[in-house]
C-alpha cells in the first residue's frame, strides 16, 4: 500500500469497507443457505485456482482469468449478501501479474464484492427470483441443494418464465459490468493520476458484450441448478463456458507475446537513434490512419499499424556512429544507412505473425518513379503497404525536430507531400493522410524523447500506453509550430524532404 497515491489508498480502504457492509446481512439472515453459498464459493474458487494448475501450463493474463458465470449464477439463486460473499474467495485467488500483488487481490475482491450485490439488488427489484421459479434459495424456495432436487408434483410450478426472466438477468449483468467498470475508473484515476474524462474512457464498451455473455451463462446455470437435476446438471452448463474462456485466455496470451515482440523491437531501435525516438508509434499511428481512411478491414489496419511501427528495425543492423551523426553523411555512409530497410526484412523475416508487413518494411522506401531503394521499384510494383508506410514516415519525418533539421507545420508537411505525390508517392495514400488529418487532426500519441522520460518515471500503477495517451492532452493542435530550440547542425542538403531522407 506504500507504494500507492494517498488517494488510492483511501479508495482503496473505501472499496473494502463497502464490501465487508455489503457481505455482512448474509451472517445474520439465519434464512442464508450456507451449503449453497458454500458449494458455490468453492466452485468460483477451484475456477480461480485452476488457471494456475501446472497441467494447464502458465498463467493467464490478468484481467482475463475471472470466471463470473459463476458469480452470476449466485446473484440468480442467492440474497444479494450471500452472492457477494460467494465472490471473495474466488476474487482473492485471481490471477495477478503486476505488482503490488496482495492489494491488487484485495481489490478485485472487494470489487467484485460489492458488483455481485448490486447485481442482486437489480435482479430484484425487477421480480427475478419469482421469474426464475422458487424464488432464492433460503427463502420460499426448495431447500439448499446439496443433492440433486426430487421432481416437484407440479413441474409448471419449478420452470423458469421465460422469455421474462432474461429481462431481469439482464440487468443484473449490466449493473454488474457497470459497477466493476465504475469502480475501475475510479483506481485509475486515483492512482494513476489519470484526468476523470479519460480514466473511464472505453472500460464500459469493451467491457459490457463479455458481462452480458457471462450473464446468460450464468442464468443457464441458475436455471439448471433449479432443475430436479440440481448441481450436475449445472456444472454441465458450466464446463464448455470455462473451457472456451480457457481458449480465449490462450489466445490473448499469444497476442501479448505479439505485442511484448514489437515492443522490444522497438525500444531497440529507439535506444539505439535518439533523434528518432517515438518516431516509430507515430509512423504506426499515421499508417492506421491512412489505412482507415482507405477503408481497409480491421485486420489489416492492425498490420498496417505493425508495419509502421516497425519500419526502422532495420537500423539495428546500421553502425551507431552514422545513426547519430550530427554532420553531412558521406556517398558512402549513406548506401550503408540505405541498407536498413533489407536489414529489417532479414531480421523479422522468421516472425510468421507479421505477414504483409514485412514487405512493407522491405519496400517502404521505394518511391514510385524508381527513384527509391532497394530495388528501385515503380507505381504498382510496390507493395500496397509500403506505399502506405512511406507516406506516414515522410510525413512523420517532416514534422519532427532531429538533430539536422526542424519540424515543420502539419499543413506545410501535407503541402510538400500534396507536391510530391505521382512523383515520390503514391496520391491515393497522400490524399487519404490529407483527409485524415482534415477531419481528425493530427494528434501523435508520443510526441518526443521527454514524453519517454516522463513514462519512465511514472507510478507504480501505470500502465504505459495510457501515460502516453494521457500526457497528449496538452499539446498543440494540428499545425501548431513547435517551440523554439537551438539551432541544429546541417545535414546533407534535402535529407528532410520526403524524397531524400534516409530514416
Amino acid at each position: 500500500m506504500r507504494v500507492l497515491p494517498p488517494a488510492a489508498r483511501a479508495y482503496i480502504l473505501a472499496a473494502v469497507l463497502g464490501a465487508v457492509l455489503c457481505v455482512a446481512p448474509a451472517f445474520v439472515d439465519p434464512a442464508t443457505p450456507w451449503t449453497s453459498v458454500g458449494l458455490l464459493t468453492l466452485l468460483y474458487l477451484g475456477c480461480e485456482l485452476v488457471k494456475v494448475c501446472p497441467l494447464l501450463g502458465s498463467r493467464v493474463p490478468e484481467g482475463l482469468g475471472s470466471f463470473f458465470p459463476v458469480v452470476l449464477a449466485a446473484v440468480f439463486l442467492l440474497p444479494p449478501a450471500a452472492a457477494a460473499l460467494v465472490a471473495l474467495p474466488g476474487g482473492l485467488a485471481g490471477t495477478v501479474v503486476q505488482r503490488p500483488a496482495g492489494v491488487r487481490r484485495v481489490w478485485h475482491a472487494a470489487q467484485q464484492s460489492i458488483a455481485a450485490w448490486a447485481a442482486g439488488q437489480a435482479y430484484g427489484l425487477l421480480r427475478g427470483p419469482a421469474a426464475l421459479g422458487g424464488g432464492l434459495l433460503g427463502g420460499s424456495g426448495p431447500p439448499a441443494l446439496s443433492a440433486p432436487l426430487p421432481a416437484p408434483p407440479d413441474p409448471a410450478a419449478w420452470v423458469a418464465d421465460f422469455p421474462y426472466v432474461v429481462l431481469p438477468a439482464a440487468a443484473a449483468a449490466a449493473a454488474f459490468c457497470l459497477v466493476l467498470t465504475a469502480l475501475d475508473g475510479g483506481v485509475l484515476a486515483a492512482a494513476e493520476r489519470r484526468p476523470a474524462a479519460t480514466a473511464w474512457r472505453g472500460l464500459l464498451t469493451r467491457s459490457l458484450a463479455p458481462h452480458c455473455v457471462h450473464g446468460l451463462a450464468g442464468l443457464m446455470m441458475a436455471v439448471m441448478w433449479r432443475s430436479p437435476y440440481g448441481l450436475p446438471a449445472a456444472l454441465l452448463v458450466l464446463l464448455p463456458m470455462y473451457i472456451s474462456c480457457w481458449v480465449f485466455a490462450q489466445y490473448h496470451r499469444e497476442r501479448a507475446a505479439h505485442q511484448a515482440t514489437i515492443r522490444a523491437l522497438v525500444q531497440a531501435v529507439d535506444i539505439k537513434d535518439r533523434y528518432t525516438r517515438g518516431h516509430s508509434e507515430r509512423v504506426g499511428q499515421a499508417s492506421a490512419m491512412i489505412a482507415r481512411e482507405l477503408g481497409m478491414a480491421e485486420d489489416r489496419l492492425e498490420v498496417v499499424r505493425i508495419a509502421g511501427i516497425l519500419h526502422d528495425v532495420g537500423k539495428l543492423g546500421v553502425p551507431t556512429r552514422l545513426l547519430r551523426k550530427d554532420g553531412p553523411l558521406t556517398p558512402e555512409e549513406r548506401r550503408v544507412i540505405e541498407l536498413h530497410p533489407e536489414y529489417g526484412h532479414e531480421m523479422v523475416r522468421g516472425i510468421g505473425f507479421l505477414g504483409e508487413a514485412r514487405s512493407a518494411i522491405l519496400h517502404h522506401h521505394e518511391r514510385v518513379d524508381g527513384s527509391g531503394y532497394p530495388y528501385g521499384l515503380t507505381g504498382e510494383q510496390i507493395p500496397v503497404l509500403a506505399r502506405v508506410v512511406a507516406v506516414a514516415d515522410a510525413f512523420d519525418a517532416m514534422t519532427s525536430t532531429r538533430s539536422y533539421s526542424r519540424a515543420r507545420p502539419v499543413p506545410t508537411a501535407l503541402a510538400e507531400l500534396e507536391r510530391c505525390a505521382g512523383a515520390h508517392f503514391d496520391p491515393a495514400m497522400v490524399r487519404a493522410l490529407v483527409g485524415a488529418i482534415g477531419r481528425q487532426g493530427w494528434h501523435p500519441v508520443v510526441t518526443s524523447d521527454d514524453d519517454l522520460q516522463v513514462i519512465a518515471g511514472g507510478p507504480a500503477l501505470s500502465a504505459l500506453p495510457a501515460q502516453i495517451r494521457d500526457n497528449s492532452a496538452a499539446r498543440p493542435g494540428p499545425g501548431t509550430a513547435p517551440a523554439a530550440r537551438p539551432p541544429a547542425p546541417a545535414r546533407t542538403p534535402g535529407a528532410d524532404s520526403p524524397g531524400g531522407g534516409a530514416g
